[in-house]
């Protein structure tokens, strides 16, 4: 772990991006309010520090030595807990791609996946993976090993996941007809239509589900109903756009909202002020 924290301190960048393709990793100094954000499908592994995030009704902490999968991407409330400059939260992350799944199940007689397991999930890393984790960082200093062996040890972390305690959760992702399959259908619908009004027996049509089925594995997978879901959707875009307007009426309306008092309401609640003092704090110069 000293070595791993040594690299991934090395390698940080503000844009979490590094020389390998899918890995990204994050130096953190200062807590913070929790923030809003999506998870991304992703693998995230703590190296240093501790987070806990909330997705609907339910909060996950998690801390050095653990791993996240996301398997779904959703949005979230979060921030980084006890950390400082001289101790600050280290994490690298591996973007979960259902194709690279798809292909160890075709290759691999691994169990079949059953009932819909939640879209995020927390589990210790076993030594195992802690050390495939070390040697993939360990390749940010050697590019040109890494061209070659990053694909190898990508797929034995991979690997290490799905056949580890929340393999369950990453296996759905490369299964074409599982039920995460059908729910990020809706959850793309739902994202890319958010502005819109919709009945719920219509996007569980756009999921191929019956309507009880696609509400019951929804709340399964996301911890919220499709309205719930879209709400927040529809309250993080609105924060964006308040980054760089003062137009709060303006902003409600592009975002689906018919009544700017509700969305103020709703605002306040969801970031613990009202848009127009939000978007003026926002706007000062950070100085």
């Amino acid at each position: 772990m000293d070595e791993l924290r040594a690299l991934l301190t090395k390698h940080a960048r503000p844009d979490l991006t590094t020389s390998i393709e899918d890995v990204l990793v994050s130096k953190t100094t200062t807590s913070g309010p929790p923030a809003p954000s999506m998870t991304g499908t992703i693998l995230a592994f703590v190296a240093q520090g501790r987070k806990r995030i909330a997705l609907g009704d339910r909060v996950y902490d998690y801390r050095a030595g653990q791993y996240l999968v996301a398997s779904i991407d959703m949005p979230i409330t979060g921030n980084h807990v006890g950390i400082s400059p001289q101790e600050p939260a280290l994490g690298i992350g591996l973007v979960l791609r259902p194709e690279n799944v798809a292909e160890l199940l075709l290759r691999h007689d691994l169990p079949k996946t059953a009932g819909t397991p939640e879209g995020l999930a927390v589990s210790d890393a076993t030594p195992e993976l802690i050390d495939a984790v070390t040697r993939l960082a360990r390749l940010l200093d050697h590019p040109r090993d890494a061209r070659a062996l990053a694909p190898l040890i990508k797929q034995e972390i991979l690997w290490r996941v799905m056949t580890g305690e929340q393999g369950a959760v990453v296996r759905q992702l490369g299964t074409r007809d599982s039920s995460l399959s059908h729910i990020a259908k809706a959850v793309r619908w739902i994202r890319e239509n958010h502005a819109e009004s919709f009945k719920v027996g219509n996007v569980a049509r756009v999921a191929g589900m019956s309507e009880s089925a696609f509400y019951r594995n929804f709340h399964a997978v996301t911890a919220m109903s499709p309205i719930q879901f879209q709400k927040q959707i529809r309250l993080q875009e609105a924060r964006l756009l308040l980054a760089t307007t003062r137009d709060v009426t303006g902003v409600s309306h592009r975002v689906g909202y018919d009544s700017p008092s509700q969305f103020s309401r709703e605002y306040r609640r969801q970031f613990g002020a009202p848009p127009s003092r939000d978007a003026a704090l926002r706007l000062e110069p950070a100085l």
